[in-house]
């Protein structure tokens, strides 16, 4: 299972996120110890002079009870007992316990207060001095802290720095995903117009050397198709003049006759088979088509009178195939299948909906091949034992490979557990970028 993003574009913006999270929270912290948890202070010393002021004896017994009541009535402060004090709000107070211990510091003894909020606010204080009594505080303008605006407000910076940060660094992997594509062409024999070199100035380096890569690239390939065609071209003249010499050969050397033009039409398959592998129909464009209908008009071009080719075929969807190329695989294997083999050849298609990818098979009754050859067979030039033959130039397999990765799938090669070899292609039913 995987949490972690692994591409340079999520982990940048997991970066971002993580350190706007530890900002915000460093922010919040701040905020509590710097500004709110003074500010509780500052009331808690406000409400402890509060109370000392009601509790200052005065000895005049006329003046006591007097200057008494005026003080409740311009300040709204009242001292009463447990009972009067549940009637007037205090059994809907709520207990806090850092400010009953803040105030049992600042009035010299265990004090509790309790916080209720109606229609005023109200502090309610069990002092040191009388612990049978309630002192009632009203404040106005003092509300409970609420941390929901802050909170959110801090959300939504949050959020639009995350969105900031997360289109910055699209803005400037863009150039990386059209490198990627052009890459991806450039490794099926595809080379796309010059990328446009934009970004930051790393980028852009990187750009232009790809871009001088590619150029470097189709200029070898261009290369090498000239000399193949020289070489295809000087070779075929020489082998016709000869094709035309042995037709003036006598009847008693007529076995050197058919020896001579078994050779000359096997290095004429074997010239063909260099320029498929070169070629490899690259001018060819894919399109939407279904792969049944290819292999039936392979199935009829390649059968023969004394061999029995059978095809199964499941319902496929379309997809992307450039028909030409993908025709010649198909020949290839069926030829190899009819090559190194005796019995029957079967050929048969499915669609793995899971996967969205088409598949087809082409099975023999031969011996097979050694399971240590399988991938080595897949390399130019190369044969298998002697089981399957030794004739050719071993570019079959290689040419086959080579199709179906311009297509973005896959060739497998098995043995059969009955005896026989069996060949899969594995084609995605979406071919992104196909030229």
């Amino acid at each position: 299972m995987k949490i972690l993003p692994r591409s340079a574009f999520g982990q940048t913006v997991l970066l971002i996120g993580v350190l706007l999270l530890i900002n915000q929270v460093v922010s919040f912290i701040s905020m509590s110890i710097y500004i709110i948890q003074p500010n509780a202070q500052q009331v808690n010393q406000l409400l402890a002079k509060q109370v000392r002021v009601v509790f200052i004896d005065i000895d005049d017994e006329a003046l006591s009870p007097a200057m008494g009541e005026a003080f409740q009535r311009e300040t709204g402060i009242g001292v009463y007992r447990e009972a009067a004090a549940m009637k007037l709000g205090l059994q809907d107070a709520v207990y806090y316990a850092f400010r009953s211990d803040e105030m049992s510091t600042l009035l010299g003894g265990p004090a509790e207060v309790r916080i209720s909020q109606g229609d005023e606010y109200l502090f309610w204080i069990r002092p040191p001095q009388a612990p049978n009594y309630w002192v009632k505080i009203p404040i106005n303008g003092l509300e409970e802290e609420n941390f929901s605006p802050l909170i959110i407000v801090l959300m939504i910076l949050g959020v639009l720095s995350v969105m900031g940060g997360w289109l910055f660094v699209r803005q400037l992997n863009r150039p990386l995903g059209a490198l990627q594509n052009a890459a991806h062409d450039v490794g099926r024999g595809d080379f796309p117009e010059p990328l446009t070199e934009r970004g930051t100035t790393e980028i852009v380096s990187v750009t232009r050397a790809f871009n001088h890569m590619s150029k470097g690239i189709k200029q070898l390939e261009d290369d090498r198709n000239l000399l193949m065609a020289g070489i295809s071209h000087d070779l075929r003249t020489p082998l016709t003049r000869i094709r035309l010499a042995i037709e003036m050969i006598s009847q008693q050397d007529e076995f050197l006759k058919d020896g001579i033009e078994g050779d000359i039409d096997d290095m004429n398959t074997i010239i063909d088979q260099f320029i498929d592998y070169i070629r490899h129909d690259s001018k060819d464009k894919a399109e939407l088509d279904n792969i049944n209908s290819l292999i039936e008009e392979v199935v009829q071009a390649e059968s023969i009178a004394d061999r029995e080719i059978i095809f199964n075929a499941e319902p496929l969807p379309e997809i992307p195939l450039r028909y030409v190329a993908m025709k010649r695989a198909l020949a290839n294997l069926i030829q190899n299948a009819l090559r190194y083999s005796d019995g029957k050849i079967t050929v048969t298609t499915a669609y793995d909906k899971r996967k969205k990818e088409v598949c087809f098979c082409v099975y023999d009754e031969g011996p097979g091949i050694l399971e240590s050859d399988i991938e080595r067979l897949f390399q130019p030039f190369t044969q298998g034992d002697e089981a399957r033959g030794a004739g050719g130039s071993g570019l079959g397999l290689a040419i086959i490979k080579r199709i179906v990765d311009t297509h973005s799938g896959r060739v497998e090669l098995s043995n059969r557990a009955e005896g026989g070899l069996k060949a899969s292609v594995f084609l995605p039913a979406v071919l992104a970028n196909t030229h």
